[in-house]
């Protein structure tokens, strides 16, 4: 087999991104083959043995690609495990059979719209700085939000001395002493809407994910999963514009 990258296999695989990867072998803790690896090292997953703190990395079975929107509740963690015990989003997929990852993260208190696959490639292309897909949010807070107010959450913003890029706010109604809102972010940092709040002193009572780029939520019941079909793949793999 054609040798590859050693921070592509461990995207290839889902195990981490291709940074992360990266910072991993320069901090010494990949191993091929018994020996200490390098930045610049190629591999063949076939017959090459790859270690990353001492666990086995095993490739995964070819051509088993999965690709799984999960409807995420609140209460859930997006990792695999969980060292301080809480419950994580995998606890929801043990009937899929096969091994995948989320792509990118909702945080404990958030739900909605979470992808989940196999795929290293797309898992690439959906978190990439560079933003390919336009992230959509629910977000009820709490009082009637003013004009003002929303001019402070679209206007230029430092978060733990990042520069935001431009988010979308629109309000959708009153009710109930809240205020609905749209929210739309071209990026996803880290906890990014509710910092933005918290820097406006707004609070939030509900934050729901209900759309990636043109791919929605929809009425796909909470804590339940669905396999993606052709069209929606495609259209994140970015081989059509349209679904």
């Amino acid at each position: 087999m054609e040798k590859i990258r050693l921070q592509k296999f461990f995207t290839d695989n889902n195990i981490m991104s291709r940074r992360s990867a990266e910072r991993a072998i320069e901090a010494g803790n990949v191993k091929v083959n018994g020996v200490i690896a390098r930045l610049g090292d190629k591999i063949d997953p076939e017959t090459d043995i790859v270690t990353f703190n001492g666990k086995i990395i095993k490739p995964l079975p070819k051509g088993n690609k999965r690709y799984i929107m999960l409807n995420k509740p609140l209460g859930y963690v997006c990792t695999a495990s969980d060292e301080k015990g809480r419950k994580t989003v995998m606890e929801l997929l043990k009937d899929v059979g096969d091994r995948i990852y989320p792509v990118g993260r909702l945080d404990m208190y958030s739900e909605g719209l979470l992808l989940l696959t196999n795929d290293g490639e797309l898992t690439n292309r959906l978190t990439h700085p560079s933003g390919h897909f336009p992230k959509t949010y629910s977000v009820v807070i709490k009082g009637e939000l003013s004009s003002e107010d929303i001019s402070r959450l679209t206007s230029p913003m430092e978060i733990d001395g990042y520069r935001l890029k431009p988010v979308k706010v629109k309000i959708i109604s009153y009710k109930n002493g809240a205020t609905n809102t749209l929210f739309t972010l071209t990026e996803g940092r880290n906890r990014q809407i509710r910092k933005m709040c918290e820097a406006c002193n707004l609070t939030i009572m509900r934050l729901t994910r209900i759309a990636i780029g043109k791919l929605k939520l929809g009425d796909l019941p909470r804590g339940t999963w669905r396999e993606l079909t052709s069209a929606e793949i495609n259209y994140l793999q970015g081989k059509t514009n349209t679904l």
